[in-house]
């Protein structure tokens, strides 16, 4: 959306700021989520929400009032907190009869719902629980995940792809050994998923590289697989879509092989070797009237009875 394509039109720099920081960019924002109670939700719901929020931070928004909202029915009340919010996450928490203790994490794409897979909470540990130090607020988490469903079966693997966009933080060009202090692990096994938080703890080892020891601090999950609403392959793909300016540039002649050297190859016009600068020698030098004859041939001037 360019200047020219906007609806509304700015009266004043600081709305023009506003409207320029939601217009595309070729390198994105960091995304927000947002996370939703539901109309109805119990303690757990409310607390596990709490969590990941907590976990979330500075990068979610929680609304607190509770909304009547139906994910997989109706959608237009997300879309309208999405483009209200900026948000492009959503983490939806309910419970009822038929699906107690319901998540419904989700992504959108240009305001719309492009993913949404509902987990439903069998056991929950808190942070409040657990009694351990936790990160600091904004750590960029390590996600680790296990299991073989997560690249064999499709949803499993769609969930993954969600999760990574939920949990994965801003992008970094360099991380610092010291920085490494939270990690998320999922496991996949027997139709469950089980979620784990644990803080990195850098000990003494005697040598440069720390001995590393995991200490679990919550909130700890185990989820079952309930629904899903999966995007066509058209609009998965439009929405991984990158821009030309992005994309890395092929170089002509320029390869490489499994390990990484490089490799280049030189186009050489023909050369006349006739007239080609070698190394300058008395030996070598053309005298005149000099004729060849077979092996034995000798210069005129010069024969061997002299």
């Amino acid at each position: 959306m360019t200047t020219l394509d906007r609806v509304a039109k700015p009266k004043t720099k600081r709305s023009k700021r506003f409207l320029q920081s939601r217009e595309p960019k070729l390198t994105e924002n960091v995304k927000n989520a947002m996370i939703i109670k539901g109309g109805n939700t119990s303690e757990t719901v409310t607390n596990a929400l709490k969590d990941i929020y907590s976990l979330k931070k500075p990068n979610a928004v929680l609304y607190k009032k509770k909304n009547t909202a139906r994910p997989f029915e109706d959608q237009t009340s997300l879309e309208f907190f999405s483009k209200k919010s900026d948000c492009s996450l959503f983490l939806f928490g309910s419970h009822n009869k038929k699906r107690p203790n319901n998540f419904v994490f989700g992504r959108m794409f240009d305001y719309h719902v492009l993913d949404m897979i509902e987990l439903g909470i069998e056991k929950f540990v808190s942070l409040k629980e657990i009694k351990s130090a936790s990160c600091p607020e904004g750590t960029k988490p390590l996600l680790v995940f296990a299991g073989d469903a997560f690249d064999t079966i499709g949803e499993y693997a769609r969930l993954r792809s969600i999760l990574i966009d939920f949990f994965r933080g801003p992008t970094v060009s360099a991380i610092r050994l010291a920085g490494l202090e939270h990690i998320l692990h999922f496991t996949a096994l027997d139709g469950k998923i089980y979620m784990r938080s644990y803080r990195v703890l850098l000990k003494k080892s005697g040598c440069r590289t720390p001995r590393i020891e995991l200490e679990e601090m919550g909130p700890s999950f185990d989820f079952i697989l309930r629904r899903t609403h999966l995007a066509s392959d058209d609009l998965y793909k439009t929405a991984h879509k990158q821009p030309k300016a992005l994309k890395p540039k092929n170089k002509k002649n320029v390869s490489h092989n499994v390990f990484g050297t490089k490799f280049g190859r030189l186009h050489m016009q023909k050369q006349n070797l006739d007239k080609l600068q070698t190394r300058k020698m008395k030996g070598l030098r053309k005298r005149g009237g000099d004729v060849m004859q077979g092996e034995d041939a000798v210069s005129p001037k010069k024969s061997r009875d002299e």
